[in-house]
């Protein structure tokens, strides 16, 4: 009986958390569409070459924008966006 409770137990413990998993997978994803978006309709971080991921709301900025305030303005949109937990700039200023 305590076997059958036992593994009854995990499977809940196992479902849980492909549930909380998925809802992760769907919030990263708006996440994602929102942080392009703002990038993509600011006028002083527009036309960079910037690459987004996230995972588990934390968001990573790479690749080069024009100047250092284009730098900063799209750390700062992008830690605006509901969900955002914490904003990973590696952003390099390569002025063309």
């Amino acid at each position: 009986m305590r076997i059958l409770a036992t593994l009854t137990m995990l499977c809940v413990l196992l479902l849980s958390q492909a549930s909380l998993f998925a809802q992760d997978k769907k919030n990263d994803d708006r996440i994602y569409d929102q942080v392009r978006l703002k990038l993509a309709s600011n006028p002083d971080v527009k036309g960079g070459a910037i690459e987004v991921d996230v995972a588990a709301g934390v968001v990573t900025l790479k690749g080069k924008v024009r100047t250092e305030k284009a730098r900063s303005k799209a750390e700062h949109l992008t830690g605006k966006v509901k969900g955002v937990k914490k904003v990973v700039n590696e952003l390099q200023v390569a002025p063309t």
